[in-house]
Protein backbone atom coordinates (compact mmCIF):
# COMPACT_ATOMS: atom_id res chain seq x y z
CA UNK A 1 0.00 0.00 0.00
CA UNK A 2 1.56 3.48 -1.04
CA UNK A 3 1.10 5.81 2.14
CA UNK A 4 1.95 9.18 -0.56
CA UNK A 5 0.06 11.66 -2.20
CA UNK A 6 0.34 11.64 -5.74
CA UNK A 7 2.38 14.72 -6.64
CA UNK A 8 -0.77 16.54 -8.20
CA UNK A 9 -2.27 16.50 -4.74
CA UNK A 10 0.65 17.17 -2.97
CA UNK A 11 0.80 20.76 -5.20
CA UNK A 12 -2.61 21.12 -4.53
CA UNK A 13 -1.99 20.69 -0.36
CA UNK A 14 0.66 23.44 -0.46
CA UNK A 15 -1.17 25.54 -2.56
CA UNK A 16 -3.89 25.15 -0.32
CA UNK A 17 -2.28 25.34 3.14
CA UNK A 18 -0.54 29.04 1.42
CA UNK A 19 -4.36 30.03 0.83
CA UNK A 20 -5.32 29.07 4.06
CA UNK A 21 -1.81 30.71 5.55
CA UNK A 22 -2.29 33.59 3.72
CA UNK A 23 -6.14 34.78 3.46
CA UNK A 24 -7.87 32.14 5.88
CA UNK A 25 -6.17 32.23 9.27
CA UNK A 26 -5.55 35.98 9.61
CA UNK A 27 -9.32 36.88 9.42
CA UNK A 28 -10.96 33.91 11.28
CA UNK A 29 -12.30 35.77 13.95
CA UNK A 30 -12.97 39.07 11.87
CA UNK A 31 -15.14 36.80 10.01
CA UNK A 32 -16.50 35.70 13.33
CA UNK A 33 -17.23 39.61 14.16
CA UNK A 34 -18.74 40.24 11.17
CA UNK A 35 -21.60 37.37 11.28
CA UNK A 36 -22.34 37.93 15.31
CA UNK A 37 -22.36 41.90 14.21
CA UNK A 38 -24.50 41.58 11.54
CA UNK A 39 -28.00 43.45 10.77
CA UNK A 40 -29.22 40.28 9.07
CA UNK A 41 -27.39 37.55 11.09
CA UNK A 42 -28.19 35.13 7.87
CA UNK A 43 -26.87 37.45 5.45
CA UNK A 44 -23.51 36.04 4.16
CA UNK A 45 -20.59 38.65 5.16
CA UNK A 46 -19.18 40.32 2.32
CA UNK A 47 -16.08 39.35 3.37
CA UNK A 48 -16.90 35.86 2.34
CA UNK A 49 -17.29 37.27 -1.51
CA UNK A 50 -14.40 38.23 -1.23
CA UNK A 51 -12.39 35.28 -0.30
CA UNK A 52 -14.50 33.16 -2.55
CA UNK A 53 -12.98 35.35 -5.66
CA UNK A 54 -9.84 35.01 -4.61
CA UNK A 55 -9.91 31.03 -4.38
CA UNK A 56 -11.36 31.27 -7.86
CA UNK A 57 -8.39 32.99 -8.85
CA UNK A 58 -6.55 30.40 -6.91
CA UNK A 59 -7.71 27.67 -9.06
CA UNK A 60 -9.06 26.03 -5.25
CA UNK A 61 -12.63 26.05 -6.83
CA UNK A 62 -15.01 23.17 -6.88
CA UNK A 63 -12.59 20.34 -5.52
CA UNK A 64 -14.88 17.70 -4.49
CA UNK A 65 -16.16 16.54 -7.97
CA UNK A 66 -14.37 13.98 -9.10
CA UNK A 67 -13.69 12.50 -12.24
CA UNK A 68 -16.85 11.56 -13.93
CA UNK A 69 -18.03 15.17 -13.45
CA UNK A 70 -15.26 17.09 -15.49
CA UNK A 71 -15.38 19.72 -16.41
CA UNK A 72 -17.29 21.07 -13.62
CA UNK A 73 -15.35 20.20 -10.69
CA UNK A 74 -11.64 19.56 -10.13
CA UNK A 75 -11.65 16.10 -11.51
CA UNK A 76 -10.02 15.18 -8.14
CA UNK A 77 -10.53 11.71 -6.82
CA UNK A 78 -12.08 10.98 -3.08
CA UNK A 79 -8.43 9.99 -2.13
CA UNK A 80 -7.11 12.79 -3.75
CA UNK A 81 -9.24 15.11 -2.17
CA UNK A 82 -9.45 14.18 1.67
CA UNK A 83 -5.85 15.80 2.67
CA UNK A 84 -7.66 18.78 1.07
CA UNK A 85 -10.78 18.80 3.23
CA UNK A 86 -9.12 18.02 5.96
CA UNK A 87 -7.17 21.12 5.10
CA UNK A 88 -10.78 23.12 5.19
CA UNK A 89 -12.10 21.36 8.00
CA UNK A 90 -9.54 23.37 10.38
CA UNK A 91 -11.41 26.41 10.34
CA UNK A 92 -15.31 25.37 10.51
CA UNK A 93 -16.25 27.96 7.22
CA UNK A 94 -13.62 27.82 5.52
CA UNK A 95 -15.16 25.22 3.16
CA UNK A 96 -17.77 27.41 1.86
CA UNK A 97 -14.68 29.75 0.35
CA UNK A 98 -13.70 26.92 -1.91
CA UNK A 99 -17.45 26.05 -2.97
CA UNK A 100 -17.05 22.99 -0.83
CA UNK A 101 -19.35 23.09 1.74
CA UNK A 102 -22.34 21.05 2.98
CA UNK A 103 -25.10 20.90 1.94
CA UNK A 104 -24.19 22.12 -1.16
CA UNK A 105 -21.64 19.93 -1.73
CA UNK A 106 -24.16 16.66 -1.80
CA UNK A 107 -27.01 18.76 -3.58
CA UNK A 108 -24.45 19.74 -6.77
CA UNK A 109 -23.40 15.82 -6.68
CA UNK A 110 -27.03 14.56 -7.15
CA UNK A 111 -27.80 17.31 -9.74
CA UNK A 112 -24.62 16.45 -11.24
CA UNK A 113 -25.24 12.55 -11.07
CA UNK A 114 -29.49 12.43 -12.07
CA UNK A 115 -30.78 15.97 -12.82
CA UNK A 116 -31.93 16.53 -15.93
CA UNK A 117 -30.88 19.26 -18.51
CA UNK A 118 -33.33 21.64 -17.22
CA UNK A 119 -32.30 20.91 -13.92
CA UNK A 120 -29.27 21.42 -14.26
CA UNK A 121 -28.75 24.33 -16.03
CA UNK A 122 -31.26 26.24 -13.41
CA UNK A 123 -30.11 25.01 -10.10
CA UNK A 124 -26.45 23.35 -10.71
CA UNK A 125 -24.66 25.93 -12.78
CA UNK A 126 -25.55 28.31 -10.51
CA UNK A 127 -24.46 26.76 -7.14
CA UNK A 128 -21.13 25.35 -8.92
CA UNK A 129 -20.29 29.15 -9.84
CA UNK A 130 -20.74 29.88 -6.09
CA UNK A 131 -23.94 32.78 -6.64
CA UNK A 132 -26.39 30.61 -4.83
CA UNK A 133 -26.72 27.74 -1.92
CA UNK A 134 -29.34 25.21 -1.27
CA UNK A 135 -30.65 23.07 1.58
CA UNK A 136 -31.36 19.65 2.13
CA UNK A 137 -34.45 18.51 3.56
CA UNK A 138 -34.94 14.81 4.89
CA UNK A 139 -35.50 14.81 8.59
CA UNK A 140 -38.77 15.39 10.17
CA UNK A 141 -39.37 15.73 14.36
CA UNK A 142 -42.37 13.63 14.30
CA UNK A 143 -41.05 10.41 13.50
CA UNK A 144 -37.46 9.08 14.14
CA UNK A 145 -35.46 9.70 11.04
CA UNK A 146 -32.88 7.77 11.14
CA UNK A 147 -35.21 5.26 9.52
CA UNK A 148 -35.95 7.16 6.11
CA UNK A 149 -38.53 5.11 5.79
CA UNK A 150 -40.47 6.79 8.40
CA UNK A 151 -40.53 10.14 6.49
CA UNK A 152 -44.13 11.12 6.48
CA UNK A 153 -44.16 14.22 4.00
CA UNK A 154 -45.87 13.55 1.04
CA UNK A 155 -45.57 14.41 -2.33
CA UNK A 156 -48.87 13.96 -4.65
CA UNK A 157 -49.15 14.13 -8.21
CA UNK A 158 -52.38 16.81 -9.45
CA UNK A 159 -51.67 17.00 -13.03
CA UNK A 160 -48.71 18.98 -14.17
CA UNK A 161 -47.18 19.43 -10.67
CA UNK A 162 -46.64 17.95 -7.48
CA UNK A 163 -48.34 18.73 -4.58
CA UNK A 164 -45.66 18.91 -1.06
CA UNK A 165 -47.07 18.64 2.55
CA UNK A 166 -45.23 18.08 5.52
CA UNK A 167 -42.79 19.65 8.17
CA UNK A 168 -38.88 19.69 8.59
CA UNK A 169 -36.44 20.02 10.40
CA UNK A 170 -32.56 20.38 10.84
CA UNK A 171 -33.31 21.73 7.28
CA UNK A 172 -29.21 22.67 6.22
CA UNK A 173 -28.73 25.54 4.81
CA UNK A 174 -32.38 27.12 5.03
CA UNK A 175 -31.94 30.28 7.13
CA UNK A 176 -28.98 31.69 4.79
CA UNK A 177 -30.27 34.11 2.77
CA UNK A 178 -28.62 32.77 -0.25
CA UNK A 179 -30.30 29.78 -0.34
CA UNK A 180 -32.69 29.27 -3.33
CA UNK A 181 -33.38 25.90 -3.33
CA UNK A 182 -34.10 22.79 -1.45
CA UNK A 183 -33.69 19.22 -2.15
CA UNK A 184 -36.64 17.75 0.02
CA UNK A 185 -36.90 13.89 0.02
CA UNK A 186 -40.69 12.43 0.65
CA UNK A 187 -43.05 9.70 -0.04
CA UNK A 188 -45.05 9.78 -3.60
CA UNK A 189 -46.68 6.57 -2.97
CA UNK A 190 -47.43 5.16 0.40
CA UNK A 191 -47.89 1.75 -0.75
CA UNK A 192 -45.14 0.97 -2.76
CA UNK A 193 -42.44 -1.60 -1.50
CA UNK A 194 -40.53 0.00 1.37
CA UNK A 195 -37.73 1.51 -0.56
CA UNK A 196 -39.62 2.59 -3.73
CA UNK A 197 -41.76 4.88 -1.35
CA UNK A 198 -39.46 8.03 -1.54
CA UNK A 199 -38.91 10.39 -4.16
CA UNK A 200 -36.40 13.59 -4.15
CA UNK A 201 -38.10 16.62 -5.70
CA UNK A 202 -36.96 20.55 -6.24
CA UNK A 203 -38.75 23.39 -3.88
CA UNK A 204 -37.45 26.85 -4.91
CA UNK A 205 -36.96 28.77 -1.48
CA UNK A 206 -40.14 31.14 -2.40
CA UNK A 207 -42.46 28.84 -3.59
CA UNK A 208 -45.90 29.82 -2.26
CA UNK A 209 -46.79 27.68 1.24
CA UNK A 210 -43.17 27.21 2.18
CA UNK A 211 -42.51 28.61 5.61
CA UNK A 212 -39.38 29.05 7.67
CA UNK A 213 -40.60 28.41 11.17
CA UNK A 214 -37.61 29.04 12.89
CA UNK A 215 -33.36 28.37 12.94
CA UNK A 216 -33.03 25.09 14.70
CA UNK A 217 -29.81 24.98 17.21
CA UNK A 218 -27.20 22.21 16.94
CA UNK A 219 -25.77 22.14 20.96
CA UNK A 220 -26.39 25.70 21.18
CA UNK A 221 -24.63 26.78 17.99
CA UNK A 222 -27.01 28.21 15.23
CA UNK A 223 -24.21 28.02 12.73
CA UNK A 224 -24.41 31.54 11.37
CA UNK A 225 -24.81 32.94 8.60
CA UNK A 226 -25.88 29.21 7.13
CA UNK A 227 -28.07 27.50 9.45
CA UNK A 228 -30.58 24.73 9.93
CA UNK A 229 -34.16 25.17 9.52
CA UNK A 230 -37.71 23.90 10.41
CA UNK A 231 -39.69 24.51 7.40
CA UNK A 232 -43.54 23.71 6.55
CA UNK A 233 -44.22 22.76 3.68
CA UNK A 234 -48.39 23.61 3.36
CA UNK A 235 -50.01 22.52 0.16
CA UNK A 236 -46.97 23.70 -2.21
CA UNK A 237 -46.92 23.17 -5.82
CA UNK A 238 -44.11 22.67 -7.80
CA UNK A 239 -44.10 21.70 -11.40
CA UNK A 240 -43.75 18.11 -12.30
CA UNK A 241 -40.45 18.36 -13.90
CA UNK A 242 -39.03 19.60 -10.23
CA UNK A 243 -38.70 15.79 -9.40
CA UNK A 244 -35.49 14.11 -9.39
CA UNK A 245 -34.92 11.09 -11.63
CA UNK A 246 -38.38 9.57 -11.38
CA UNK A 247 -40.64 8.57 -8.77
CA UNK A 248 -39.91 6.15 -6.13
CA UNK A 249 -35.87 6.56 -6.83
CA UNK A 250 -35.66 8.71 -3.46
CA UNK A 251 -33.56 6.04 -2.10
CA UNK A 252 -31.43 5.58 -4.67
CA UNK A 253 -30.39 9.22 -5.14
CA UNK A 254 -29.72 9.22 -1.23
CA UNK A 255 -27.15 6.58 -1.40
CA UNK A 256 -25.67 8.67 -4.72
CA UNK A 257 -25.57 11.51 -2.27
CA UNK A 258 -24.74 9.97 1.06
CA UNK A 259 -21.51 8.00 0.81
CA UNK A 260 -19.41 10.65 -0.20
CA UNK A 261 -21.32 13.28 2.06
CA UNK A 262 -20.80 11.04 4.92
CA UNK A 263 -16.69 10.62 4.22
CA UNK A 264 -16.64 14.30 3.51
CA UNK A 265 -17.57 15.30 7.22
CA UNK A 266 -15.41 12.73 8.44
CA UNK A 267 -12.64 14.06 6.64
CA UNK A 268 -13.36 17.96 7.93
CA UNK A 269 -13.65 16.40 11.43
CA UNK A 270 -9.97 15.05 11.13
CA UNK A 271 -8.95 18.55 10.14
CA UNK A 272 -10.77 19.91 13.33
CA UNK A 273 -9.40 17.31 15.43
CA UNK A 274 -5.92 17.64 14.05
CA UNK A 275 -5.93 21.36 14.74
CA UNK A 276 -7.43 20.79 18.55
CA UNK A 277 -4.01 18.72 18.41
CA UNK A 278 -1.45 21.67 17.59
CA UNK A 279 -3.59 24.22 19.27
CA UNK A 280 -3.12 21.61 23.00
CA UNK A 281 0.84 21.26 22.03
CA UNK A 282 1.23 25.09 21.71
CA UNK A 283 -0.80 25.65 25.01
CA UNK A 284 0.84 22.88 26.98
CA UNK A 285 4.27 24.18 26.09
CA UNK A 286 3.60 27.97 26.70
CA UNK A 287 0.86 27.61 30.19
CA UNK A 288 2.98 27.55 34.02
CA UNK A 289 0.64 25.57 36.60
CA UNK A 290 1.69 24.42 39.71
CA UNK A 291 4.95 26.49 38.73
CA UNK A 292 6.74 24.42 35.65
CA UNK A 293 4.53 23.58 32.50
CA UNK A 294 1.79 21.94 31.68
CA UNK A 295 3.96 19.88 28.98
CA UNK A 296 5.96 18.58 31.99
CA UNK A 297 3.10 17.03 33.37
CA UNK A 298 2.65 13.11 32.99
CA UNK A 299 -0.88 13.08 32.67
CA UNK A 300 -0.86 15.97 29.53
CA UNK A 301 2.13 13.63 27.77
CA UNK A 302 -0.29 10.70 27.61
CA UNK A 303 -3.42 12.53 26.72
CA UNK A 304 -1.17 14.40 23.55
CA UNK A 305 -0.13 10.99 22.45
CA UNK A 306 -3.30 9.56 22.82
CA UNK A 307 -4.74 12.25 20.70
CA UNK A 308 -2.23 11.98 18.38
CA UNK A 309 -2.51 8.17 18.24
CA UNK A 310 -6.40 8.52 16.99
CA UNK A 311 -6.19 11.03 14.76
CA UNK A 312 -3.60 8.80 12.59
CA UNK A 313 -5.71 5.65 13.43
CA UNK A 314 -9.03 8.05 11.98
CA UNK A 315 -7.33 9.71 8.98
CA UNK A 316 -5.51 6.03 7.77
CA UNK A 317 -9.02 4.47 7.56
CA UNK A 318 -10.53 7.35 6.02
CA UNK A 319 -8.08 7.34 3.34
CA UNK A 320 -8.86 3.46 3.45
CA UNK A 321 -12.07 3.63 2.77
CA UNK A 322 -11.77 6.70 -0.51
CA UNK A 323 -9.41 4.63 -2.08
CA UNK A 324 -11.95 1.81 -1.70
CA UNK A 325 -14.86 3.86 -3.49
CA UNK A 326 -12.26 5.38 -6.16
CA UNK A 327 -11.57 1.38 -7.14
CA UNK A 328 -14.39 -0.42 -6.74
CA UNK A 329 -17.43 2.31 -6.14
CA UNK A 330 -19.17 3.41 -2.83
CA UNK A 331 -21.37 0.06 -2.88
CA UNK A 332 -18.16 -2.08 -2.52
CA UNK A 333 -16.39 0.28 0.51
CA UNK A 334 -19.87 0.64 2.26
CA UNK A 335 -18.69 -1.19 5.33
CA UNK A 336 -15.76 1.18 5.31
CA UNK A 337 -17.78 4.42 4.69
CA UNK A 338 -19.90 2.99 7.49
CA UNK A 339 -16.81 2.19 10.01
CA UNK A 340 -15.74 5.73 9.23
CA UNK A 341 -18.68 7.18 10.01
CA UNK A 342 -18.74 6.09 13.53
CA UNK A 343 -15.23 6.07 14.27
CA UNK A 344 -13.88 9.63 13.28
CA UNK A 345 -17.11 11.87 14.54
CA UNK A 346 -16.23 10.26 18.32
CA UNK A 347 -12.58 10.85 18.02
CA UNK A 348 -12.97 14.23 16.82
CA UNK A 349 -15.39 14.58 20.02
CA UNK A 350 -12.75 13.22 22.58
CA UNK A 351 -9.77 14.76 21.02
CA UNK A 352 -11.19 18.24 20.72
CA UNK A 353 -12.66 17.65 24.70
CA UNK A 354 -9.16 17.21 25.57
CA UNK A 355 -8.25 20.25 23.80
CA UNK A 356 -10.94 22.15 25.55
CA UNK A 357 -9.29 20.88 29.21
CA UNK A 358 -5.81 21.85 28.03
CA UNK A 359 -7.41 25.33 27.22
CA UNK A 360 -9.33 25.48 30.94
CA UNK A 361 -11.51 27.82 30.67
CA UNK A 362 -10.38 29.85 27.28
CA UNK A 363 -11.40 26.45 25.77
CA UNK A 364 -15.06 26.60 25.83
CA UNK A 365 -15.08 30.72 24.75
CA UNK A 366 -16.17 32.38 21.87
CA UNK A 367 -12.22 33.44 21.46
CA UNK A 368 -11.43 30.00 20.41
CA UNK A 369 -12.95 28.02 17.79
CA UNK A 370 -12.70 24.82 19.59
CA UNK A 371 -16.21 25.05 21.22
CA UNK A 372 -17.77 25.27 17.73
CA UNK A 373 -15.34 22.43 16.73
CA UNK A 374 -16.71 20.40 19.63
CA UNK A 375 -20.34 20.91 18.58
CA UNK A 376 -20.24 20.16 15.08
CA UNK A 377 -18.65 16.61 15.71
CA UNK A 378 -21.06 15.62 18.24
CA UNK A 379 -23.77 16.96 15.57
CA UNK A 380 -22.23 14.64 13.06
CA UNK A 381 -22.85 11.91 15.37
CA UNK A 382 -26.40 12.02 14.63
CA UNK A 383 -25.87 13.89 10.77
CA UNK A 384 -25.72 11.38 7.77
CA UNK A 385 -27.47 8.66 10.25
CA UNK A 386 -26.51 8.23 13.55
CA UNK A 387 -23.80 6.17 14.97
CA UNK A 388 -26.17 3.19 16.23
CA UNK A 389 -27.66 2.56 12.74
CA UNK A 390 -24.17 2.52 11.22
CA UNK A 391 -22.93 0.12 13.96
CA UNK A 392 -26.35 -1.86 13.27
CA UNK A 393 -25.92 -2.28 9.39
CA UNK A 394 -21.83 -2.94 9.87
CA UNK A 395 -22.52 -5.48 12.31
CA UNK A 396 -25.11 -7.11 10.13
CA UNK A 397 -22.80 -7.54 6.96
CA UNK A 398 -20.44 -8.76 8.75
CA UNK A 399 -21.29 -11.56 9.79
CA UNK A 400 -23.85 -12.21 6.84
CA UNK A 401 -20.26 -12.24 4.85
CA UNK A 402 -19.07 -14.73 7.29
CA UNK A 403 -21.72 -16.49 6.77
CA UNK A 404 -21.82 -16.79 3.21
CA UNK A 405 -17.80 -17.39 3.01
CA UNK A 406 -19.11 -20.25 5.18
CA UNK A 407 -21.13 -21.71 2.97
CA UNK A 408 -18.35 -21.30 0.16
CA UNK A 409 -15.48 -22.78 1.71
CA UNK A 410 -15.11 -26.25 -0.21
CA UNK A 411 -15.05 -29.48 2.50
CA UNK A 412 -11.89 -31.15 2.93
CA UNK A 413 -11.10 -34.76 2.46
Amino acid sequence: MNFEYNDNTTALMDRLNTFMDKEVYPIEQEYIKSVEQAENRWQTPAIMESLKAKAKEAGLWNLFLPNEYLPLGAGLSNLEYAPLCEIMGRVPFSAEIFNCSAPDTGNMEVLAKYGSETQRKTWLEPLLAGDIRSAFAMTEPEVASSDATNIETAIRREGDEYVINGRKWYTSGAMNTNCKVMIVMGKTDFDAPRHQQQSQILVPMDTPGVTVVRPMAAMGYFDEPIGHAEVLFDNVRVPADHLIHGEGRGFEVAQGRLGPGRIHHCMRLIGCAQRALDMACSRVDSRIAFGRPLAKQQSVRESIASMYCEIEQARLLTLKAADKMDRYGNKVARDLIAAIKIVAPAMACRVIDASIQMHGAAGTSQDLPLAAMYAYARTIRLADGPDQVHMMQLGKNLIAETAASRRNEVPSD
